[in-house]
């Protein structure tokens, strides 16, 4: 196994070409007082820190600060919108420079977003892209072609006819779930495959993905394989498949690269796939963009970040044990 985290960070720099394309000045949020990296603060809001991926970007943006000498105040919300209106009011009320925020289920921020743009202060969002509101600039996968490419490899593993069983996350609303059912759906449907959507949602944790899969389980014998919005879900799908005696006719497909995912994959045991949308590799890019905008250098709105598929044939080059996800 590679136990570097350098390498996934590595990687996904040699991808996105406009992350070496980020120089000159910024008219948008860009600082001009000459500060060095040492000199800034900056806080991150986290609108929940419930689960292992919310929990390794907030860890990720702290490692890769600590490397540039930024300090970081970092809050929870909990969960709840109005806490993260609050603790963002608290960031800037004690000078911070700018403001990352992860905003996990969250489908937009008005309040937040405006606060910190009256306060002149750049906001940069990772992973989730606000619907509404504006901000300085954002980080994250391209969630829809995530899923598109696990149901292609599915589509090339599993045979004609083979029935397909969908863990979503939840909420109805979440558009990143949407966004990664309706590319596998659309991979899947364009293959012939027949597809089962689990009732209810696996709220995004293990002991969900297990729950909802033991349910499917009872009720369709002829479950070939599970897809679940992402990983930590399909984990527990994986308990239960193996608890029903199943683990030798069902196979699983993720998304985000969660290290206990990536070591199942890499072991060679029924989790064939993920799609990697790695909470270490976004948080670090993360705090480097908002690096780059407050010493003044032309970044881009957006940034798509590189989501490669992981299979057993690639697995170890992703596998970091030591990492922050």
């Amino acid at each position: 196994m590679i136990a570097q985290s350098k390498i996934k960070y590595a990687g996904l720099l040699a991808g996105a070409v406009l992350v070496a394309t980020m120089s000159g000045c910024s008219s948008d949020g860009g600082n001009a007082s000459g500060k060095g990296d040492g000199d800034y603060t900056v806080g991150v809001a986290n609108f929940t820190l419930s689960g292992p991926y919310f929990n390794g970007m907030d860890r990720a943006i702290k490692a890769q600060a600590k490397k540039k000498g930024v300090e970081v105040r970092s809050t929870d919300a909990g969960g709840d919108a109005a806490k993260l209106a609050s603790n963002v009011e608290d960031l800037l009320s004690k000078g911070v420079d700018a403001v990352i925020i992860s905003g996990g289920p969250l489908e937009s921020a008005p309040a937040v977003l405006n606060a910190i743009k009256a306060a002149g202060k750049p906001a940069v969002l990772v992973d989730r892209k606000f619907k509404t509101g504006d901000y300085t600039s954002w980080i994250g996968p391209d969630n829809e072609a995530i899923g598109k490419q696990n149901g292609e490899f599915l589509a090339g593993e599993l045979p004609d006819g083979a029935t397909v069983a969908i863990v979503k996350g939840g909420p109805a609303d979440n558009s990143i779930g949407l966004a990664r059912t309706n590319g596998v759906k659309g991979a899947l449907t364009s293959a012939g495959l027949k597809i089962v959507e689990a009732p209810d949602f696996g709220n995004w944790s293990s002991d969900g993905g297990l729950t909802v899969t033991e349910s499917l389980l009872a009720s369709h014998a002829d479950l070939d394989a599970v897809f679940c919005e992402n990983d930590a879900m399909c984990l527990g799908a994986q308990r239960a498949i193996k608890d029903a005696g199943r683990d030798k006719d069902i196979v699983l497909a993720g998304v985000d690269g969660q290290s206990e995912a990536l070591k199942a994959i890499s072991d060679g045991t029924n989790y064939l796939v993920t799609g990697l949308n790695d909470a270490d590799q976004i948080g670090s890019l993360g705090l480097d963009r908002t690096v780059d905008i407050l010493d003044g250098k032309k970044t881009e709105k957006d940034t798509v970040v590189p989501s490669p598929r992981v299979t057993k044939e690639n697995a170890s080059q992703y596998y970091d044990p030591d990492g922050e996800f």
